[in-house]
């Protein structure tokens, strides 16, 4: 028998915060204990109650634990919660990777490799889990590729059209702000560790300001919540920018020196009068007066800008207007001012070699395969031909319960001649389609390496347990299906070892970027699991500041107002607002409520939704419509009625909540698995296939619906 031990592992959940774990593993070898690393700067010794609660996931009853097969004559989908079980026969590793690779090579020679679908998100955001080993087989496949837009392209590629790189304010920075906007971000539910160094500066005098359309836990602690109109950010932005240059309030040397077409904005700015940008997004016009005015004067200033402002059909131009702000007054100078998006792009990991898309060309197509985007996964399923997909292969991802337009996904899912393999940890909405389902495993229960895209440390995550059961890891199974593929590639070979050290770039420390350089295996666990990126201002007692100054990785060198690379693509080079196609400011009579599919709290996406300590946390918000009161005065709908909400893409069955948590004209219900749901679908039953403007992201936010009584 072992002895005792403290494990150092990271959650790899899609969150910002990367969190530094600690576990405990008793003499058994069994995980007793779980807590935030003490010793970060950002975990802080804490977890989020997500998290905290980690080892009833880990060691939850319902975890998936041996290889199954749909047994013949089971329709898939059709067994309720709780006889899913049913459907399926347990089989050996050996009879369900055999079974796998001979079906997909009989796929790929009838129907062509780019007929097989990989389908996998940020279910881990670990290196290696997120996309090594995976991406290496389907390249050598010549399976389709999968672009990966559900969350977050539109913002990050409108943060790299302004500035050249997803950089921002260093979260433990935020503790010197005096005036903190959090703009489409919910810090207490989503990002919880930024929220002590926020605290902090509020203890200071800083004042925190939550531009939401929504009533969230952070508005509700705010010194100011300003309602937002769904979709009308980059008005709000442009008129912002209007009073600041009104009033002479810019940062002239600032833009000078560092920004690209601030003249072409200025003149856009003026058309965006406070009086005409309070009718799109229905803030008083005084109050964006006042909001310019203070955001402007009062420094150090930073906008905590979060993903939500880019799920709208004009998302794109969101994020890239907002992401402005801060050029505009100069802002980036001051300790503490700036904005954070993601701090993604300060990881240079060898992506080239742990992905290998140079494999492609040594498949049966011996080119790159078609990309498909992952928001559209209903038409591909059920309208993508030449060839149609006739193979899906899901992994870190629950794409029946968070891909939009519901009923075209699972139509497409419930095809009797599509093939489905599924790895997973439980038997979410969409392992219920699968024809094989595969045991995953946690990340107390594999070795991979991570950034974060809210924090500036790369962090190590040892294997703290066993598999539960017979649980592998993507690195694993992707190696193995390689191997009965008759694969002979050396690189199917490598260990998860081998990937960290590619992905640290350790055999090419000349081609390490200056800010990881030394960082290894072994200097992470000598480190205690973390280490900060090198910045060269901090090793001269200077702060990091990562827009300070010029030059910037854009087309120009400078920060890009107009950018000439958008205009190539036939975007508008300049923000402007153009309404989404559902939204109230366009004739859609039929359906005049704008609903938002929120997040739920204390979930992670559709993560930890079927665990019942998170179901008793988020059980008082459960499968409600929250509504204003007008507009449920207007509809006979009273506090507790059940309702019909609805539009031509659907029709869910909720529960009203007639409360201050959404402005007059917006409804909003929180998302969790279709099978938790009344009637068996959740809130993707109404969302649209429509992209953003660019970035080809999901437009979640921009859907229109009605509301009656049930």
């Amino acid at each position: 028998m072992a002895a005792a031990k403290t494990v150092h592992t990271v959650c790899s959940h899609d969150c910002p915060d990367s969190c530094g774990v600690l576990v405990t593993v008793d003499e058994s070898g069994r995980a007793t204990r779980v807590q935030g690393d003490p010793n970060h700067p950002v975990t802080q010794g804490f977890l989020c109650g997500k998290v905290a609660k980690y080892l009833d996931r880990v060691y939850s009853p319902d975890r998936l634990l041996y290889p199954m097969r749909r047994r013949a004559g089971v329709t898939k989908g059709s067994l309720p919660q709780g006889k899913e079980a049913e459907a399926f026969e347990r089989i050996s590793w050996d009879e369900a990777l055999d079974a796998i690779a001979t079906r997909l090579q009989k796929i790929s020679d009838e129907h062509g490799p780019e007929s097989i679908l990989p389908y996998s998100y940020a279910g881990t955001i670990g290196v290696l889990g997120y996309g090594s080993m995976d991406r290496r087989f389907f390249h050598r496949l010549g399976a389709s590729q999968l672009d990966r837009t559900i969350c977050s392209t539109a913002g990050g590629d409108a943060l790299v059209s302004v500035y050249g790189r997803k950089l921002g304010t260093d979260t433990e920075h935020f503790r010197h702000a005096r005036y903190i906007i959090a703009w489409g971000a919910n810090v207490h539910g989503t990002n919880i560790h930024l929220w002590p160094f926020i605290e902090e500066a509020r203890r200071h005098g800083a004042k925190l300001i939550v531009i939401d359309p929504y009533q969230t836990r952070t508005a509700k602690v705010a010194d100011w919540h300003i309602a937002i109109n769904p979709g009308t950010d980059v008005a709000l932005a442009l008129g912002m920018m209007h009073v600041i240059l009104r009033d002479g309030l810019e940062d002239r040397e600032y833009i000078t020196e560092n920004v690209h077409g601030f003249a072409e904005l200025k003149a856009r700015a003026a058309e965006y009068t406070p009086e005409c940008v309070s009718r799109w997004t229905g803030i008083p016009a005084a109050d964006i007066e006042r909001l310019s005015r203070e955001y402007a004067t009062t420094m150090p200033a930073v906008i905590r800008m979060n993903y939500g402002i880019q799920r709208n059909q004009n998302g794109g131009q969101a994020a890239r207007t907002v992401a402005m702000l801060p050029a505009l007054i100069g802002s980036w100078k001051h300790l503490g001012g700036g904005l954070q998006l993601s701090t993604s792009g300060a990881f240079s990991w060898d992506k080239a070699v742990i992905e290998r898309p140079d494999l492609m060309l040594s498949s049966p197509l011996k080119r790159h395969a078609r990309i498909v985007n992952m928001a559209q996964l209903g038409h591909a399923l059920t309208e993508l031909g030449d060839p149609p997909v006739k193979a899906l292969f899901v992994y870190n991802s629950n794409p029946a319960a968070i891909a939009p337009d519901q009923t075209q996904v699972l139509r497409g899912m419930a095809r009797p001649d599509l093939f489905t393999v599924v790895h997973e940890q439980f038997f979410t909405d969409t392992a219920d389609y699968a024809d094989f389902l595969l045991p995953a495993t946690t990340f107390l229960e594999h070795k991979d390496v991570q950034g974060a895209y809210g924090h500036y440390y790369v962090q190590i995550s040892n294997q703290a347990i066993d598999p539960v059961g017979e649980a592998r890891s993507n690195v694993w199974l992707f190696g193995q299906l390689a191997k009965r593929m008759g694969f002979t590639d050396a690189c199917f070979r490598d260990t998860s070892d081998d990937l960290i050290a590619q992905a640290l770039r350790i055999s090419q420390p000349d081609k390490q970027s200056p800010w990881m350089a030394g960082v290894t295996e072994e200097t992470l666990n000598a480190a205690g699991g973390h280490q900060r990126l090198q910045f060269a201002k901090e090793k001269d007692g200077r702060p990091f500041l990562p827009f300070a100054a010029g030059p910037f990785q854009t087309p120009s060198g400078k920060i890009e107002f107009f950018s000439e690379a958008l205009a190539a693509q036939g975007i508008d080079p300049l923000p402007g607002f153009i309404p989404p196609e559902e939204s109230r400011h366009t004739k859609q009579s039929a359906y005049p409520l704008e609903f938002l599919p929120r997040k739920a709290d204390n979930y992670m996406n559709s993560t930890f939704a079927n665990l019942p300590g998170h179901q008793r946390m988020e059980s008082a918000h459960a499968n409600l419509l929250e509504m204003h009161a007008d507009d449920a005065s207007a509809r006979g709908i009273a506090e507790g009625d059940l309702v019909e909400v609805f539009n031509d893409r659907g029709s869910l069955h909720l529960t009203a909540h007639v409360n201050g948590g959404v402005p007059k004209g917006v409804v909003a219900s929180r998302l969790t698995w279709n099978k938790l749901s009344p009637g068996g679908h959740n809130s993707n039953l109404l969302t649209s296939q429509r992209l953003t403007d660019f970035g080809g992201g999901p437009t979640f936010y921009s859907t229109l619906v009605e509301v009656r009584k049930a």
